[in-house]
Parts: C-alpha cells; structure tokens; sequence
C-alpha cells in the first residue's frame, strides 16, 4: 500500500479531480460564503479540539462504532464468496447521513450560525439533519421532492417531530435534483444568517469534502474491524457499496482507495430502475456525458438537447441524474468499478437477506447486495465480500408492502 493524501484532497487549484471533475460552477453571489466555509473546515479539520468533539458525538451521539457481521445464513445459501456486511444502518437515525448532518451542525455552531438548511431525496440526509439540528440548538429548513414527501412518509413524519420545516419542491421530476436546487437557491439569498449542508458528496467542492470527511468514519472503523476478524487485511476483498450521490460509497472505501486494486476491488453499484424502461439512475454504468450540475463538472443523466435528463428507481436515495465527480475520476483511473442492478433485483436481494439475516436493509444498500449476491457464486470461498448496510428499511415499509406483499422488520 502506498501512502498518499486522502482522495477528497487529490484536487487542484480550481478543485478539479484528474483535471475535468468537479470544480465550483457558482453565481459570483456565493463566492465569498464558499471560500469562508472552506476556510473553517480546512482550519477545523486540523484542529484537536474540534477532532476530539467530533469523536465525542460519533462515538456517545451517533453509537459508532457500527458493527460488522458475518452473513453466515446468506453466504451458505448463495455459496462461493464469504459475504459480510458493515450495519452503518445501527447508527443513530438509522443510516450513514447522520455523520455528515452532525458535522455540519458543529461547523454551523462554530460560525455563528443560528438556521441550516438541508436537501433530501429518501429522507435520511433530512431525517438527520433533523435529528442533529434539534440536538445542537439550530432552527431547520429541509427541501425534499413533492413525489418523495408521499414515498417516503416515515422521514418526513420523523422530520416534522423534531421540529424541522418542510419544503415541498413541485418542480421538475419533484425528486432529488430538484431538491438540491431549490435548497441551493434559499440559500444564495440566506447564507449571511444560514448554514447549509448538502445531502451526499456532491455540489461545490467544499460540500464534498465536508460530506466525504464525515462518513469516512465508516472506514476508519471497518478496517480496524477487518483487521481484528482476519488479523490482516485479506488478499482478495471486494467493498460493495450502493451509489447515488456517492457519500456512503466515499466514506466506506476511503482507508481502502490506496491499496492495490487487484487486493481490494471497489464496486460501486447504481440504481438501473425498472427492468421494463429505458429510464434509470446510472450515469457512470451506461457511459452518460460530462456536464454541469449543482456546481460541479461529472458525468450526468442528458436529453439530447443536453438538458438534464428524466430518471427512475424505485430507490429515492439514488433517484439522481449525476453523480459525485469523486467518483467520476474513480471510475476514470480504474480504481472502481461500477455496474448497475434494477429494482426488481433489489427488491428479490431485501427479501433475501431480510428473510435469512437479522438485519433489514433499505432499498438503496439491497442494489449492492444484490450484486453481492449475484457475483459470490462465481467466487471461490476465499474471496470475501464486504457490503455497506447503509440504511434501515423502515423507511421503505409502504413501498415493500406494495411490492411484495409484505413488510416485516
């Protein structure tokens, strides 16, 4: 393993990653605001104090560490590959936004901040910045698409109980990327009295890196956790990971990037939508063009006049048209590699590793898990798979009940 600086630091001096991915694509409005949060956080991140706060909460606040578990039930029924799972799902809240919400709350108190204001497509990022906002005495204003406000009724009741505003966005696909803008535009006109925190590792490159530093957690923990199960860490790993936005993918592989690929092997899996449409939520896996969305330069869903392209899933956390240009250059190095599974599939993968485990992933980690699940056989048992359980189901209970027939947790 070589050692280098952390990948959200593999940027240049106008914050492009390999050259053409990300950058800050900003009205002239939020220059000054951007280039003060930039500031705080590289002076915070370097700061013991703050470290040591941040480690109180993660560890008294958010439960961390999470835990990793052999799936024996799931490996002996598919065969091959030995598949294990980090259960990120058991922090507090239910899934891996939690790290980010909280750290932006505490970079809020430490500017003066009194609002912060959140986008959120399944529910999570604002379900926690719900959470940490009450937690850390910040009034809070969550965006969110009017069609994921009624699939994803548990969050938002959760929301509104801890005391949140909700802002139903009726605009475009009413998903997302219509959350993330409308968000984007409050708080251009805002930012003097208002924080704002981003949902995943997307937006100008500040947002990313703040988002990235908080859910690398994940790894920090997973492969002390590794090293303790195998006593090393094993010659043929592969860390399988849901993708929308990119933020739990990110913080899970970080410790992991600077190993060598034919060691550790990273797979990010999309959201292929239903198997019956040519709508999906996969730029990286059907080779979608570079463009321009939220601020930042990546590869991203287009129409043939080049407008941002419609998209499906019945995941409304990878409900997205681009992805975080982390990723993007990920994928250009060849250090990831990236697929897609459809929602039938993951549908089968949650009532698979739900009815043999005692853990109930949401939608959006059952896509990885059934790329798990599909590639295992193929894998002599020495090979071992590690899947990130980001999300707890219960958010999707209506959806799997419509689907399946059925809900159980």
């Amino acid at each position: 393993m070589k050692k280098s600086k952390l990948i959200i630091d593999k940027h240049d001096k106008n914050f492009f990653y390999g050259g053409k991915f990300g950058g800050n694509f900003i009205p002239e409005t939020l220059k000054k605001p951007i280039d003060d949060l930039t500031v705080l956080f590289e002076k915070l991140r370097n700061n013991r104090n703050f470290i040591e706060q941040r480690d109180y909460y993660f560890k008294n606040y958010i439960g961390s560490p999470t835990p990793f578990i052999y799936l024996r039930n799931l490996s002996k029924f598919i065969g091959g590959a030995k598949i294990y799972a980090k259960v990120v799902s058991e922090a507090n809240g239910g899934a891996h936004k939690i790290y980010n919400a909280t750290v932006h709350c505490l970079i809020a108190k430490k500017s003066g901040k009194k609002y912060i204001v959140g986008d959120t497509g399944a529910g999570y990022a604002g379900k926690m910045l719900s959470m940490a906002a009450k937690k850390f005495g910040l009034k809070c204003k969550i965006f969110m698409g009017a069609k994921d406000i009624k699939r994803q009724k548990p969050n938002v009741k959760a929301m509104r109980e801890n005391g949140a505003e909700i802002i139903p966005v009726t605009t475009g696909s009413q998903t997302l990327v219509d959350a993330v803008s409308e968000c984007m535009r409050y708080w251009v006109s805002n930012c003097d009295s208002t924080a704002m925190c981003v949902g995943s590792t997307v937006g100008p490159n500040i947002f990313i890196k703040i988002c990235a530093w908080s859910t690398s957690q994940i790894s920090r923990e997973l492969i002390l956790q590794i090293k303790s199960e195998f006593g090393k860490i094993p010659k043929k790993l592969k860390l399988i990971n849901c993708v929308g936005g990119g933020s739990s993918a990110l913080g899970f592989w970080n410790e992991f990037i600077n190993y060598d690929k034919n060691q550790i092997e990273l797979i990010g899996v999309e959201a292929g939508g239903p198997r019956n449409s040519k709508l999906h939520a996969a730029p990286l896996t059907n080779n979608s063009k570079i463009g321009i969305l939220h601020g930042a330069k990546q590869y991203v869903i287009q129409d043939k006049e080049g407008q941002i392209g419609k998209t499906e899933s019945i995941s409304a956390g990878l409900d997205y048209p681009g992805i975080s240009p982390i990723h993007c250059y990920l994928k250009d190095i060849k250090r990831a590699r990236y697929t897609a599974i459809s929602d039938e599939d993951a549908l089968e993968a949650f009532k698979l590793v739900s009815s043999l485990e005692k853990i109930s992933p949401s939608l959006e980690p059952s896509h990885a898990f059934a790329e798990a699940i599909k590639i295992a056989p193929k894998l002599k048992k020495d090979n071992i798979l590690i899947v990130n359980s980001c999300g707890d189901s219960l958010k999707d209970k209506d959806i799997i009940k419509k689907r399946l027939g059925h809900y159980s947790r």
